[in-house]
C-alpha cells in the first residue's frame, strides 16, 4: 500500500503474524520517503475508530538488544509490549533513530564522554551534535497509512506529543511509562527530567 503525507511516500513492504512472549501481535515493515527510512509497526486489535494506545520507540541497540543498564530504553520497550498486549488496541512504532537520532557510533562516543563526567546533554554538545535529532514525521506518515488519527500516547517525553499534534494526530491522553531506576541510569534519568523536560515522577 502507498500513502503520502507532506510529500512523503509510505510503502508497506511486508506483514505477518508475530507471536511473542508478551502476546500475539501483527508486524509490518514500512519504508517512508525518498530516503526509504525503515519503520517497524507491531500491533494488536487496531479499531476503525477510537484512540489507539501508541508507543513511539526509538531504536537502542545497547538497551533493547544488549541489555545496557545505562538507559531505560530496553526496560521501557518490554514494559510497552506488556501494556500493548493487554490493551484492546495497541501499536508500537519502532523508529530507526539510534541515540536520539545521532547514530550508534556517535552514541558510543558520547558514552565515552559521559564516562569522563559529562551528562548526556553536554556529551552530545561536546561532539557538536544536537541533544535530540529525532524526527517523528516518519511515524506520523505511518500512522496516516494505517488510518490512525487519535492516540493515547505511552510516553514521558513532551516532544513526542507536541510533534504528533503539530502533524494533526490527536493525542487524547498521555500514559506515563516510568521505570524503576538503577545505579547506572540514575544520572541519565535525572538529566532527562531536569534538562530535557521529561515528565518523571520518580524520586531521583
Amino acid at each position: 500500500m502507498l500513502a503520502t503525507l507532506s510529500g512523503s511516500t509510505v510503502t508497506r513492504l511486508a506483514e505477518a503474524a508475530l507471536p511473542t512472549r508478551f502476546g500475539r501481535f501483527r508486524i509490518a515493515i514500512f519504508h517512508v520517503g525518498e530516503g526509504r527510512q525503515q519503520v517497524v509497526a507491531l500491533w494488536r486489535g487496531l479499531p476503525a475508530r477510537g484512540p489507539v494506545l501508541l508507543r513511539l520507540h526509538s531504536e537502542c541497540l545497547t538497551g533493547d538488544v544488549l541489555g545496557s543498564a545505562r538507559c531505560d530504553c530496553g526496560t521501557q520497550l518490554e514494559a510497552s509490549l506488556r501494556r500493548l498486549a493487554r490493551a484492546r488496541s495497541g501499536l508500537l512504532l519502532y523508529l530507526h533513530q539510534e541515540g536520539r537520532g545521532i547514530g550508534l557510533v556517535n552514541k558510543i562516543r558520547a558514552y565515552a564522554l559521559q564516562d569522563g563526567g559529562l551528562d548526556t546533554v553536554d556529551a552530545n554538545r561536546a561532539l557538536g551534535l544536537p541533544v535530540d535529532a529525532r524526527d517523528y514525521g516518519v511515524a506520523v506518515a505511518v500512522l496516516r497509512e494505517m488510518g490512525i488519527n487519535r492516540v493515547r500516547l505511552l510516553s514521558n517525553n513532551p516532544a513526542k506529543w507536541r510533534a504528533l499534534r503539530e502533524h494533526g494526530i490527536e493525542v487524547v491522553e498521555r500514559v506515563p511509562l516510568e521505570i524503576d531506576p538503577n545505579p547506572s541510569n540514575l544520572p541519565y534519568l535525572r538529566t532527562k527530567r531536569d534538562r530535557m523536560g521529561h515528565l518523571l515522577r520518580l524520586h531521583l
